[in-house]
């Protein structure tokens, strides 16, 4: 059998990140989520707030340690698979991610040992300001990562000598053409991902009356953030398509399963794709409607994959798909928000067992959304590692031979299939625990500490 080390390379790296990304798609708005609730402790001294604040730092700090193990293997393949793409863009690369490891991630390794440890060991203020800290840094660390991405999506700010990409304006790098699109659609995600698995625990702890004050907060306040950024996401969604269609339009149109250019172009809503024939089969589409979405337009041209060279398009099952997952998932998430935000008015939310069960199984959805949208992104750019100029198959390691590659995967696998489980199991757990526990724990601590002689004065 004849093993093919660009395949089983870029097999490896959609294995790793895949699982990595579900990671930060949780930490980045769940660091905000903390932050918030101690602020909200800080300033109004209700003690639901700290039993929460503490529940969900616990869940934050298992999640945030797999997501140190499952990344921290991603910049060693950069060497041992890609060694050329490192050569030929590390100029570029390496100087994003070392700042995402100086700024962002010390940061919040930093400032997550006094969210842990100092509960009861430091004032509020500090123990807030640790959070916020944290959750700076999730964001940062995003900013860094999304703009090394975005760099090879829309690469500018470089000259090409030798095969080499040289910076020659930072400012340009950073902030290249989609990375602004790509950050706020990204994050936007993150939170929405995390607002979900919010909204699904706290139905939980009310249905479960383990923890039914603190589960009814959160329901809340997952509905109020969610009736914001579920619409907002839609419209950057939006946004990002034209940029899309103005820097990478082969992406586009593998996006809508377009093959021929066409003026007004139709919405296909499903179909099949045959890329050996450059068809799409059994098409549903409406008329003039995929003009308006991707040009604004009623009669604008949209580019079809035949209009570039065979070697220059995406394959467009995976991205046609992808998509539809992601833009299905998010018309769930919209009328999850719309069915609680009605439920609400009318003083049923939290009766309305339907709803509150339906809640617990759409939890999972943000994670599902974010690998589909993750799958548009990187599928839709090949056969480019740097957009329009560096192939995928002039990036893989030269020396490498494909069972080096499967040896390596297969050990990626196991672990990862023995690591995710565990985590996910020791979370539910703490979950079904409840948060009960937490205001019993903190009372015999408080009447500890009015004794000791270090203790800051009760605010």
């Amino acid at each position: 059998m004849d093993l093919d080390p660009l395949f089983l390379s870029r097999l490896q790296w959609a294995w790793v990140i895949a699982w990595h990304i579900l990671l930060p798609a949780f930490t980045v708005g769940l660091a905000s989520f903390v932050a918030v609730l101690e602020g909200l402790h800080l300033f109004t001294g209700r003690e639901v707030w700290f039993r929460i604040s503490g529940f969900w730092t616990r869940i934050f700090a298992v999640s945030f340690g797999m997501g140190v193990v499952t990344g921290i293997v991603m910049p060693f393949q950069f060497g041992t698979n890609w060694s050329r793409l490192s050569d030929a863009a590390g100029n570029v690369i390496s100087p994003l991610l070392a700042y995402e490891g100086l700024m962002a991630f010390f940061l919040e390794a930093t400032f997550l040992g006094i969210l842990l440890f100092g509960r009861e060991l430091v004032p509020r203020w500090l123990h807030f300001f640790a959070a916020l800290m944290v959750a700076l840094g999730t964001l940062m660390s995003s900013f860094w990562i999304l703009s090394a991405n975005s760099w090879m999506q829309t690469p500018q700010g470089y000259q090409l000598i030798d095969g080499r990409f040289f910076p020659v304006d930072w400012m340009a790098i950073i902030f290249n053409p989609s990375f602004p699109y790509r950050l706020a659609h990204n994050v936007t995600a993150f939170y929405i991902t995390t607002g979900f698995v919010v909204l699904g625990v706290g139905a939980y702890l009310v249905r479960s009356l383990k923890s039914p004050e603190e589960g009814r907060l959160m329901v809340r306040m997952a509905l109020n953030l969610l009736a914001l950024l579920v619409p907002l996401q839609m419209l950057l969604g939006d946004q990002h398509g034209l940029n899309t269609r103005e820097h990478q339009p082969a992406k586009l149109a593998a996006i809508e399963g377009l093959y021929d250019t066409a003026q007004p172009a139709p919405l296909t809503l499903f179909g099949i794709p045959d890329d050996a024939t450059a068809t799409m089969r059994y098409a549903v589409e409406i008329p003039w409607i995929g003009s308006l979405i991707l040009t604004h337009e009623w009669n604008g041209e949209v580019r079809g994959l035949k209009s570039f060279p065979v070697d220059q398009r995406p394959p467009v099952w995976p991205v046609f798909l992808g998509f539809r997952i992601m833009v299905g998932i998010g018309i769930v998430m919209l009328f999850m928000v719309a069915a609680g935000w009605v439920l609400r008015w009318r003083g049923r939310l939290f009766e309305t067992g339907w709803f509150l069960r339906l809640c617990q199984w759409v939890a999972p959805l943000g994670f599902v959304a974010v690998i589909a949208g993750w799958t548009v992104t990187e599928v839709g750019r090949q056969p480019w590692t740097v957009y329009g100029l560096m192939r995928t198959a002039d990036s893989v390691s030269p020396s490498l031979t494909g069972g080096n590659v499967l040896t390596s995967l297969l050990l990626y696998m196991a672990v990862y299939l023995l690591m995710y489980p565990a985590g996910i199991a020791f979370m539910a757990g703490l979950v079904r625990s409840g948060i009960q526990g937490e205001a019993q724990q903190r009372e015999p601590v408080e009447g500890l500490q009015r004794k000791a002689p270090f203790s800051p004065p009760a605010e």
